[in-house]
This record gives structure tokens, sequence and C-alpha cells, in this order.
């Protein structure tokens, strides 16, 4: 028995110490605090093509190193911002950033969750005026309610 706990301790010890040796490396950052800031505000506006909902700074994927890299060198050749977004545009086209310019191409993109809710909501009240009117309504005698009076009464007494 203690020999059986033994071995699973070793096996979970050398499972532990196989992870760690499996992870990759942190990233490394930029010599400069400043190119590193630049780069942090730029890829925090930027999508992960990998991940499509991480932003570029947050995602562990190989494409998005590479992407930051590329980042950096575009920032130590003395590009802009504004020039660094449009060059990653031109190259992955509007699908990089996470705020797209409202243009004709994108305009399914800003406009499309709107037009869905809207027929959505219509369909909805379409439905419901359908169900409402196909109910018949049904007038009830005064004999009708009386009936039903005397049987609510009835059960009161029981």
């Amino acid at each position: 028995m203690m020999k059986k706990i033994f071995l699973i301790a070793l096996f979970t010890l050398f499972v532990l110490g196989l992870g760690g040796a499996i992870a990759n490396e942190a990233a490394p950052l930029a010599d400069d605090p400043v190119t590193e800031q630049r780069l942090i505000s730029i890829s925090e506006e930027m999508r992960c093509l990998v991940c499509q909902n991480e932003s570029l700074a947050g995602s562990r994927s190989d494409l998005a190193n590479d992407l930051r890299r590329e980042i950096r060198i575009l920032i130590k050749e003395g590009k802009s911002d504004d020039q660094i977004r449009s060059f990653m545009v031109e190259r992955y086209g509007d699908f990089v950033l996470y705020r797209p310019p409202v243009k004709p191409v994108t305009w399914l993109l800003w406009i499309g969750p709107f037009v869905i809710l809207g027929l959505g909501i219509v369909g909805l009240l379409m439905y419901l005026r359908r169900r409402n009117s196909s109910v018949p309504t049904i007038a009830l005698t005064d004999a009708d309610n009386q009936k039903i009076d005397a049987m609510l009464n009835a059960t009161d007494k029981k």
C-alpha cells in the first residue's frame, strides 16, 4: 500500500514537472519601456487572427507573437501608430481591428445586429397578433355565470 502511494506521488510530481518544461517562454519585452507601452496600446486595439476573441496584446498564439514582433520592428523604424495600423489593415484586412471603420464594406458588421434584432421583434409581434386572433372568444350568458358561481361556492364550502 505504501509503495502504491509512493508511485502515485512520484507520477504526480513527474507530470507537474513535465508541464513546466513544455510551457512556452514569456515573450521578451522591448529594451525601451516607451516602445513596449506603444506596442501594448497598439496591440490592444487589434484582434488576434487565430483566437479572434482576444486582443493581440492578450493572445499567446504563435501568430500573435509574430505580429507583436512585427509591430515592435515598425515602432523601432519610427513609424507612427496610424502607419502601423494601416500596415496591419493592408496586410490582414479590417478584421484585424477590434473597431473596424464604418464604410460600405463593413456596414453589415455595424448595422447587421440591429437589423436582425428589428426583424426578430417584428416577427414576434406578428406571431403574437396571429395567436391572439386565432383564439375564439366566447361570451358567457347570465345562466352560465350563475352555474360557475354555484360551482365555485360549492367548492368553497368543502
